[in-house]
C-alpha cells in the first residue's frame, strides 16, 4: 500500500522537474542577443575583416530574434554604411535600432549614423553636367577678360611713364559674352600718337612753331565726331547662315567656331529650340541656324 501511494508522487515531482527543466532551457535561448552563436560568429568575422560573412551571420540573428535583435541591426547597420555603400539599407537598420532602443545609451550615436547616410546618400545623387560646364566656361572667359584688361593697363601705364602726350581713350563697347551675368566691363583701348592728318582726329591741335622762318600751319580745327561705333557683333554679322551637324560637334564647338567664345553656346540652342528639344540633342546631318 505505502509502494502505491510512492509512484504518483514521484511521477508529479518529475513532471514538475521537467518543465522547470523546460523553462530554464527557453530563457536560456532566447535570454540575450549577445549570446546567441550567430551574433558571436558576426563579431568574430568582423575582427577579421570578413564583413560580407559577418552580415549574414547577423541577418541571421534578426531572422530567428524577430523583434529582439537591436544589437543585430545596429552592426548591419554599420557594414552596410562604412563597407557595402548601402546608405539607404543602412538607415533603415538604425532606425529599425531606435525603434527597439529609444533610450539606450547609444541613441544618439545611432541618429548620427543616419544623418552620415543621409549625406552620403546625397553624394550619389546626379548633378546637372552640362550647367555645371557651362558655368565654369563663363567664369574662365570672365578670368581671361580681366588678364587681357590688365595687359593693357600695363600698357597705358608704360606709355605715360615714357611721356607720350596723348591720353587714353576709353571706349565702353561691352565685351564679348554680355550675357555672363553682372554689369558689362569696360573694354580699355589705348590710342598711340600717330602721325595721321588733322581730319582723321577728333582732337584739335594747338599751332606748332616750324623750325623754318615761315610761320607754321595751323592745324585744322574739327568738330568731336561721335565714338566710334563698337564692331557688328558676330550674331549680327552672321545672320542666315546655317551649320550641318557632323559627328562630334557640340553646341560649345560651334559657338566656338562662329564666336570666338564657348559661352555664346546659349544663342545657337534658342534659335533652334524648333528642332533641339534640349540641349544635348544634337545628331549628324541636323541642319542649325546660325544667329
Amino acid at each position: 500500500m505505502r509502494n502505491r501511494l510512492n509512484i504518483p508522487a514521484l511521477l508529479g515531482l518529475l513532471a514538475l522537474v521537467l518543465a522547470g527543466g523546460c523553462e530554464r532551457g527557453d530563457s536560456l535561448t532566447l535570454s540575450s542577443e549577445t549570446d546567441d552563436p550567430y551574433y558571436r560568429q558576426g563579431q568574430q568575422l568582423s575582427k577579421q575583416g570578413r564583413n560580407q560573412e559577418a552580415l549574414n551571420a547577423y541577418l541571421k540573428v534578426i531572422a530567428k530574434r524577430d523583434e529582439t535583435a537591436p544589437e543585430s541591426h545596429l552592426e548591419v547597420g554599420l557594414i552596410l554604411l562604412r563597407h557595402v555603400k548601402d546608405p539607404i539599407a543602412a538607415i533603415y537598420h538604425f532606425r529599425k535600432y531606435l525603434e527597439l532602443q529609444p533610450n539606450s545609451r547609444q541613441a544618439v550615436y545611432v541618429r548620427g549614423l543616419i544623418d552620415t547616410a543621409k549625406r552620403e546618400f546625397a553624394r550619389t545623387l546626379p548633378a546637372t553636367p552640362l550647367e555645371s560646364q557651362a558655368d565654369q566656361l563663363e567664369k574662365q572667359d570672365q578670368i581671361d577678360r580681366l588678364l587681357r584688361d590688365n595687359d593693357q593697363l600695363r600698357a597705358e601705364l608704360a606709355a605715360l611713364r615714357a611721356g607720350v602726350p596723348a591720353p587714353p581713350v576709353r571706349s565702353q563697347a561691352p565685351l564679348d559674352n554680355p550675357d555672363a551675368g553682372g554689369a558689362p566691363l569696360i573694354k580699355i583701348t589705348t590710342v598711340q600718337p600717330e602721325p595721321a592728318a588733322a581730319d582723321d582726329s577728333p582732337i584739335t591741335y594747338a599751332p606748332v612753331q616750324a623750325a623754318e622762318p615761315e610761320p607754321a600751319p595751323m592745324v585744322k580745327a574739327v568738330t568731336p565726331t561721335a565714338p566710334t561705333r563698337p564692331a557688328a557683333s558676330p550674331s549680327a554679322a552672321g545672320s542666315g547662315r546655317t551649320h550641318t551637324v557632323a559627328k562630334g560637334d557640340t553646341l560649345f564647338s560651334l559657338a566656338q567656331k562662329y564666336y570666338g567664345s564657348r559661352s555664346k553656346w546659349r544663342d545657337i540652342y534658342a534659335a533652334n529650340r524648333d528642332v533641339m528639344p534640349n540641349e544635348t540633342a544634337l545628331k549628324p546631318g541636323m541642319q542649325l541656324k546660325i544667329p
